[in-house]
């Protein structure tokens, strides 16, 4: 297999921003933690969250490779990510789809006092 050819980027996507498909809006959210750049999409339309690796269901993303930072990660999450309403569907990078309620009553990443999760 080839290795594909390196893209760049033209315009980065950062907090607060809106993309626009169609009719439907996507909110780019900054979740840094995972790695200093990790970004979430709200979909308010579909009511869905791609988390990417950020949130999973009863678990989070990785914070032990360069760049991550379990502190962060929950801030993140805990921050913005739980502020969603409560049956917004969760896509994660990996594995099956949750809730944001679903998450705040069984992630035990996510009990108790903010701490770090990894390394």
């Amino acid at each position: 297999m080839e290795t594909p050819e390196r893209t760049s980027i033209d315009t980065e996507a950062r907090d607060g921003d809106t993309l626009k498909l169609a009719e439907t809006d996507f909110h780019v959210i900054h979740t840094p933690g995972h790695t200093q750049g990790s970004i979430s999409i709200w979909i308010p339309a579909e009511n869905t969250l791609v988390a990417g690796d950020t949130l999973f269901r009863d678990s989070i993303g990785r914070t032990d490779l360069p760049g991550g930072d379990g502190k962060q990660i929950l801030r993140s999450i805990q921050q913005k990510l739980l502020k969603l309403p409560e049956d917004a569907v969760v896509v994660p990078g990996h594995g099956q789809n949750t809730t944001i309620g679903r998450e705040k009553k069984r992630n035990p990443f996510l009990r108790g006092p903010l701490k770090p999760c990894y390394g």
